[in-house]
């Protein structure tokens, strides 16, 4: 199987000015493109070729000699999810997720507390996880590539916090970044 970058659910100036078009250019077009395009060159002849990026991840999770594999696969994989976590008019979700937040968190707020401290705590490069685990939703954060998935958990909402994701819009303002996407642009998964 070769993956494919997949196609944006919005066009490239869709998120400003929150996000900008030159971001997403970076980001999407030349990031998350160059995971997938490794991938593909570190799998091609293996037995992971025929595996779906989940297998994959799942397959190669905490195994020194796949670390390569695991990284571009997982980074494709938290990307794509990453890019249906965003909409213009998001925030603050409604419904069924809302009242799951409220009851797991105490409330919205302090869910968006909580997401936003592990967002701007993660040291270095990584990511901010709304998840569910064991029937409840909770919050994680996980550094460079890993990602829930591969450790048996159902992700919902994510921020990536990679300089990448945000530099050319908020320079060394993650916070800010953070803010603005919970704030205007998270869309929330089932």
């Amino acid at each position: 199987m070769t993956f494919e970058l997949p196609q944006l659910p919005y066009e490239m100036n869709a998120l400003e000015p929150y996000i900008s078009q030159k971001t997403l250019e970076f980001h999407y077009g030349k990031h998350h493109r160059t995971y997938v395009e490794n991938l593909n060159k570190l799998i091609a002849g293996t037995k992971f070729e025929k595996m779906s990026l989940e297998e994959i991840i799942k397959e190669t999770a905490g195994k020194a000699e796949y670390t390569g594999i695991f990284n571009n696969a997982a980074q494709a994989w938290n990307h794509a999810f990453f890019w249906k976590c965003l909409q213009k008019g998001g925030g603050k979700p409604q419904g069924a997720i809302l009242a799951r937040l409220e009851k797991d968190f105490g409330s919205y707020e302090k869910f968006h507390e909580e997401f936003k401290n592990a967002a701007v705590s993660q040291f270095g490069s990584g990511w901010a996880w709304l998840v569910e685990k064991d029937g409840k939703l909770a919050v994680m954060k996980t550094s460079n590539a890993d990602t829930p998935i591969a450790h048996g958990l159902k992700p919902l909402l994510t921020v990536d916090v990679w300089e990448h994701a945000y530099y050319l819009d908020y320079q060394n303002r993650r916070a800010d970044f953070v803010e603005a996407f919970l704030s205007n642009l998270a869309k929330y998964q089932d």
